[in-house]
Parts: C-alpha cells; structure tokens; sequence
C-alpha cells in the first residue's frame, strides 16, 4: 500500500484549519489519507483520534480528546467531525469496573466541549486509555484476513514480526479499552494492537508516525498474502452456464420484499457487481465453500448481515428460477429465524428481530447481487461483498476460513450503539422504489422527477435528445445525488430500444415498480393541412411510445410479483381537444385508451394504472417544455400575447386561477404510486380546473 503523506499537503491543511489545534489540522489530513483507501476503510469504518492541550474558557491548560464522531465518513472528514472531550475524566473511567452503553454515551455526552458535537465514537475510551498522541484505527482488508484464519498468530506474526500486539475479539466498549490499556502497558514498545476479526490500531506522538506504522502493517501484510497465493496451485474454473439477468433479478428483486405489520409493502434496490474477478471466483469449484462464510469484521454485519446466499441459476428455465429463488430465501430466513431464536434464548435478552432477508446473493454466472432499503444502501453491501470475497480468496492459501461465532456477530448486530448508524428515520413514501420516466428532458418530467425523489425513489430518466435529458439528471442529481437519478437514452417508439433501456434499468437496481409513459410531442395544423408524416409520428411517439413502454414492463412487474403503478400523463386535449391540434389530441386520447385497457388486464397482477390530465404547463427551472417550444409561437401570434402574456392568458382560463407547475403533475404521480387509494384506471386533471376537459 502506498503511503500518500505529503509534508506539503499536511502544512496546507493546517493553514486552511488555522481556526484550531494544529494537531487537529493534521488529524484531519491524515484521517482523510486513510479514509481514501478502500482496502482500509469502507463507508464510515474505522476511527482516529488526537490528545491536545487547549486553553479553556477560564484561561486554564485542559487536556483535549479529539475523536471521529460516530457516522462521519473518514474520506471526507472536517474537523467539525472530531468531537473534543475532556481527557483526564475520560481516563478517570478506569476505575468504574462496569459501564452500560447508555451510561458510557452519557459520559460522553456530558463532557464534550461543545454540546452540539455528534456523537463521539463508540471505541472512545480506547483512544483515551492508550498513551500516545495519535491513534488510527482500520479495518484493513489485509489484517482482517490474517486474523480470521487458523494459526491467526503465526501468520501475523510472519507478517509483522514480533513487535505487535494481539487481542482476541473484544466488544467496542469499557472491557475493549481496559485491554487494549492492560496490553499496551506490558508491552509499552509495540508498533501496534491488532484485534481479532476486526483490525488494526497504530499510534504515536505525530499525525504521520501513526499514519506510517498503519500503511508499513497493512503493506507487510498485502506482501505476506501475495507471496502465499502466488505459490498456490490454481484453481480450475467451472463454466456455470448461462444466467438470464433480466429473468433472475426481477424475480429476486420480488423476492426480497416483504409486507410489514402497518399492512406496507417493503421493497429493496439492488446493485450488481460482475467484473472478471467476481465471475471467476464464483466459477471455483470449491467457491460455496470459501465464500458462504461470515463477515469479515462484525462491522459488516449491520450492512450485509452474516451470511450471503447462494443461488444457483444457471441454465434454468424463469419457473425454475422462481422455484430456485423461492426455496433458497425460504431455507435462508429459516436458518436466520433460527439463530436468532437461539441467540436470544442463551442470552436472556428480548430484541426485536430484524427482517430475515438476505443482504448478499451470490449467482454463479451473474456476480454479486446487492439489496438494500436505498440504492445508497444496496451500494454499500455490493462494495463491502466484493471486499470480502477479495479478502477470502486472498486468504485461501493460508488454511481454514475462521468466521467470528454467531454469539459475538448477534451481540454486534442487535447492538443498539451499532444499529444507531444506519439512522432511525421514518421511510420515506416511496423508499425502495425504482420509477422509470419517459419523456426526461422536458419540464414536467422535471417535475415528475423531483417529486419522486423528494418520496424516496431511485428515478431513470429517459429521452432520446440527450442534451435535455442530460441538463434534466444533472439538476436533480445536484439536489439528490447522482446515486438516485440516472438517465437512458431511449426511443420509445422503438421496441428494441425499450426492451434494451429495461434490460440496463433492471441491472443497475434489479427491477421496476413506477412506470411514468410521460413523453411526447406536438405538430400543430389543420386536418386538411396535416401531412400523414407528421400525424404518424406524433402517433408514434404519443401512443406507440406508450404502448411499448408498458408492454416492455408488464414482464418485469409479472416477475417481481409486488404489483406497481403506471401513471400516464395524458392531457387536458383528451376530453377537450383543440382546433390545429388534431394529431396531438387523438393521440393522447389513444394513449389515454391505452391506460383503461391496461388497468383491466393488469389488475390480476397487482399493476395500477392511472392517468392524469395537465394542462399549460411551460417551464421548470430553466427547462422548457418541448410541446410549448412547439405551440407556443402559434399560439402568441393568434392572440397577439408575449410569453408572460400567453402564460397568464392559460391562468386566467382556468377555474382556480392558478398557475399550474410542473410539480403539481409530480404530486399527482406521487400520489398514485404511493398507493394511498385502492384505485385503478381513474383519470386525475391537473388543470387549475378546465370544465371542458372533466372527465366523463
């Protein structure tokens, strides 16, 4: 591994921190060169920590400790994100014998310096007993590897050398720290304390002297690994056949859903991982064997649970995959229901069980699959599988997987200190939901697109002008991330095009729930004056565009077999079409046709489908609509109105004198695809009230 401390750097950050202890400054930098690197730290793993003196409010000299906050990400770290306590007492926790975990984050707690600090790290009292100046803590995928093999010692050792400590696992808490302390204090020269099952402290009296023992360990360990696995015999490789994913995933996607006791459906994103190495590994022969294993560090555990699933679909048929997917979560929960029951009976403890869901599904042919309630989440258990199965087959030279018991991975997976990291916030409305929304680079799509996301769903957008579609994701992915939104190219006049944008949908988060048929355009002329080019293309795009995208998901929905909600932005124009607009009205109104028809034949499978009516709706945040782009000029020359004109001339024609957005066509989409109404096939106006255009 190769150590990234630069001198320059390092003073840079102390100008730019100048507001606090230089020592702090410096934490912050090389907290940050540790978080950059995955093979150390993964999503928040891992703390350090930093002893200063400070001069108080009352001008006295007071021993600071500056450590992680709990939650902070190391890679991108401020030093907002060093929580300071006082010292002495914190040391003073010595001699207290038992402290429980609401009692030891009260302490915290109550001796911050700054009431408003998040809270600090679990593994406080560790960095506060041990003597030097600086301590870093990882959970280097090199040293975990070590430990959790048999002969853990003697391969540390050959690794190391002699000048280490090790501990056996050990609770985050007051019996962690006492160790650590108790090790240190006999051994007071060693470079650093490596806990079984879980990583590695180094420390010392600078920022880089900590940084470098970490970097020199993890290196020395890296080196000792790939000497073993370069002496080992290579492992064949087992064609396992062809897997369908867009078969495979759906089905799983369904699978690992659920209905909770409020009566609401749970339903997960998924995220595929298939590079060379991942299908080769579980392409091994023996790679049941060596990766239906527990977690690396119980760390993980609260990500991925302990165990992946393996399922074989290899060269089956899409009933044989259900079946093959139904039987391997069934016999998964049960084992899961299993050792939880057993785990709470020995201890005498009552917890309340979490799903038994898997978190990891291993597909020989496929790769690693993912699931989360977020795709932020899903994408944090793919990163830490695919972490661990590097680690495992790093490791296999060595001897015998030896996975931390199940009685320390439930103490750490029903910990509530741990399980207050993944946040206890209400789900959202529509948490766990993929949408797909066609038409993306105009104004209601922005609309549609922002509503949806502010829910909680994981949003495509699609178009086949990529410019406008590109400026649409890149406004939404500023406020929601590039995590949620996610454009494809698609023309949706084209069945192959459709059924190639669900196929590359389906593999970036398994499946589809939300449906938006949103895309259109206008052609205005008189019947006698429309060329039959024209009236087809506006056909084609306004009603073929939404018959293949619904046909191109009605497979998905089928396989997932959670139901899910087609929402068709109709117009206005179906129940009052207007003069000059003859293509754009009777396809609109086909493509209104089209939902009713869909709401009768998708009903069996759960699938609701609803229209909305908008109407006037000229821009969003800078993005035009595409059909006003068209029409409006007309439209301005007929009534002699500018732009402002025109937009209050459609103002003052409705019955609520209102301005009708683009969000409010997102809220109606919202509403329908939340299920908050058992309602299918009903048309929902949008219109600021055109008395026309009321549905009947």
């Amino acid at each position: 591994m190769k150590n990234r401390y630069d001198e320059k750097e390092a003073q840079a950050f102390v100008g730019a921190y100048s507001n606090c202890p230089r020592e702090l400054a410096l934490r912050v930098y090389t907290s940050r060169l540790l978080g950059a690197e995955e093979d150390l730290v993964l999503h928040g793993g891992g703390n350090t920590s930093v002893k200063c003196t400070i001069t108080n409010l009352v001008g006295e000299a007071q021993e600071i400790l500056y450590i992680k906050g709990s939650g902070w990400d190391l890679g991108v770290i401020a030093p907002q994100g060093f929580p300071g306590l006082d010292l002495a007492y914190l040391r003073k926790l010595r001699q207290v014998g038992e402290l429980s975990d609401a009692e030891m984050v009260n302490q915290f707690r109550t001796h911050l310096l700054d009431a408003g600090s998040p809270n600090p790290s679990i593994e406080t009292l560790v960095h506060a007993f041990l003597p030097q100046r600086f301590i870093d803590h990882t959970h280097a995928d090199a040293i975990v590897t070590l430990t959790n093999r048999e002969e853990a010692e003697k391969h540390l050792h050959a690794a190391l050398g002699d000048n280490i400590g090790i501990l056996p696992f050990i609770m985050p808490g007051l019996p962690l720290a006492l160790a650590m302390a108790e090790l240190h204090e006999r051994n007071p020269g060693i470079d650093c304390i490596i806990l079984k099952n879980h990583g590695i402290f180094t420390f010392g009296e600078d920022a880089k002297t900590a940084y470098d023992r970490m970097i020199e360990c993890v290196s020395r360990a890296e080196a000792y690994l790939a000497k073993r696995a370069a002496g080992a015999t290579a492992s064949p490789v087992v064609d396992p056949g062809v897997v369908q994913p867009s078969v495979v995933l759906p089905i799983l996607r369904g699978g690992l859903s659920f209905i909770e006791e409020s009566g609401r459906r749970r339903t997960m994103q998924l995220a595929v991982r298939r590079n060379q190495e991942i299908i080769a590994a579980l392409a091994r022969p023996d790679a049941k064997e060596l990766f239906v294993g527990g977690v690396l560090t119980p760390d993980h555990v609260i990500r991925t649970k302990n165990y992946p699933l393996w399922l074989e679909a290899a060269g089956l048929d899409e009933e044989e995959t259900k079946a093959a997917v139904q039987s391997g979560l069934a016999r998964y929960q049960e084992e899961y229901d299993q050792y939880f029951a057993a785990q709470t009976e020995a201890k005498r403890v009552a917890r309340t069980k979490l799903d038994s869901l898997p978190r990891i599904v291993l597909v020989p042919g496929l790769g690693v699959v993912a699931a989360g309630f977020t795709g932020k989440d899903a994408g944090i258990a793919a990163d830490i599988a695919e972490h661990t199965i590097a680690a495992k087959l790093l490791g296999a030279p060595l001897g015998p997987y030896r996975e931390l018991g199940q009685d320390a991975i439930f103490d750490m997976e029903y910990w509530a200190l741990e399980q207050a990291k993944l946040g206890k916030a209400k789900p959202k409305l529509l948490e766990g939901r993929t949408a797909l929304v066609t038409g993306g680079g105009g104004a209601i799509a922005m609309g549609i697109g922002r509503k949806l996301l502010e829910a909680g769903a994981r949003v495509f957008m699609t178009d086949i002008n990529q410019e406008r579609l590109e400026t649409v994701c890149h406004n939404l992915a500023d406020t929601f991330g590039s995590r949620m939104v996610s454009p494809l190219l698609m023309d949706v006049t084209s069945e192959e095009a459709v059924q190639l944008g669900l196929e590359q949908l389906v593999m970036q988060c398994g499946g589809l729930d939300i449906l938006v048929p949103n895309a259109g355009i206008a052609h205005v002329a008189k019947l006698a004056d429309l060329s039959e080019a024209a009236f087809r293309q506006v056909m084609d795009v306004n009603c073929m565009g939404v018959f293949q995208v619904i046909k191109g998901a009605i497979p998905i929905f089928k396989r997932q077999g959670t139901g899910g909600s087609i929402v068709i932005n109709s117009s206005k124009n179906v129940f009052a079409p207007g003069a000059s607009f003859g293509a754009y009205s009777a396809s609109k109104a086909g493509a209104h046709q089209l939902g009713k028809i869909a709401a009768l034949e998708l009903a069996e499978f759960g699938v609701r489908v609803n229209m909305i009516n908008a109407d006037a709706i000229f821009d969003d945040g800078g993005v035009s609509s595409g059909l006003w782009d068209v029409v409006g000029p007309e439209r301005m020359r007929s009534r002699n109105l500018d732009p402002e004109g025109l937009k209050d001339y459609y103002r003052q024609r409705n019955l609520l004198k209102t301005t009708v957005h683009a969000d409010h066509v997102g809220n109606a989409v919202v509403f329908f695809a939340s299920e908050q109404t058992p309602t299918t096939g009903a048309t929902l106006p949008v219109d600021g009230g055109i008395m026309a255009a009321f549905p009947r």
